[in-house]
């Protein structure tokens, strides 16, 4: 395939073959510097983060909801919750790296759905490259078993990735989860404890998803429920266009791999 018809194909300008796209990283390494603050301010909103990082609002707030990060607030408990032992702290790699390509950087988390009186447990990992959630586990009790159960999902369908990052809950520190990503040497990056934010793609996906899932109990029957929670992912995947790509996550991630492989023909045949 000629460079031309490549084009054609991507439905992009000739020129723009050549051309490396650096907003993204730049938008990464700001994300960066709006955690470094947070780190030390965790109570800052977007105004006052940008007046200490010298930039305008607009920009910092775009990245703050480009990438779910909000400060930390703070909520009133009626008991406190038990803190769990980290035997390994495993550094935030994400500090220092940003998504590249297809299957990169996973990150995962869970949500709780309020239903009937009962509390419904909704677990997934999300490729941060293309921004498609790979792996989804529904279940009626938290722990180990949900969030492997989404991480199976998601390696059943993918190559494993680099790097697997996620919080320091006990769903991710128990030692079969942790077997599991050392086998197929992934590695492994956490948020600091304290600092949610570091895990903001997660918090972004479950906001969106709960507004387009509207309320739980309009449902009779909890299968009815977890086959529209399935139906919501699935539109975000394949329909719902993500304001980062201006595209659904798998028609990125389709586009992306269908470049690279041109792109590698390309280089190889050298036309």
């Amino acid at each position: 395939m000629s460079k031309t018809s490549l084009a054609k194909t991507l439905k992009v300008s000739r020129q723009s073959l050549y051309y490396i796209h650096l907003k993204p990283v730049k938008d990464w390494d700001l994300k960066v510097r709006i955690e470094e603050v947070l780190r030390k301010h965790p109570s800052y909103g977007s105004r006052r983060i940008a007046l200490a990082l010298g930039l305008n609002r607009k920009g910092v707030q775009r990245v703050m909801r480009e990438f779910g990060i909000k400060p930390r607030r703070r909520r009133r408990s009626k008991k406190r919750l038990k803190k769990e032992k980290i035997e390994t702290i495993y550094p935030n790699l994400l500090l220092e790296e940003h998504p590249q390509y297809i299957n990169h950087i996973w990150a995962a988390d869970f949500t709780e759905l309020a239903w009937q009186n009962k509390k419904i447990y909704v677990a997934t990992v999300i490729d941060l490259f293309s921004r498609e959630i790979v792996g989804i586990s529904v279940s009626l009790r938290k722990g180990t078993q949900l969030t492997l159960q989404a991480l199976y999902v998601a390696l059943l369908k993918n190559e494993h990735p680099e790097i697997f990052h996620s919080d320091n809950g006990k769903e991710y520190i128990a030692k079969v989860f942790l077997e599991v990503l050392n086998n197929l040497n992934v590695r492994i990056s956490r948020s600091r404890p304290g600092c949610p934010w570091e895990n903001g793609y997660q918090e972004s996906f479950y906001d969106k998803f709960q507004i387009d899932l509207g309320d739980p109990n309009r449902f009779n029957y909890l299968g009815e429920l977890v086959a529209e929670i399935y139906r919501t992912i699935w539109i975000y995947n394949h329909t719902r266009i993500h304001s980062a790509l201006k595209m659904p996550p798998v028609i990125f991630a389709r586009q992306t791999k269908t470049a690279a492989l041109a792109t590698a023909n390309i280089m190889l045949h050298g036309v």
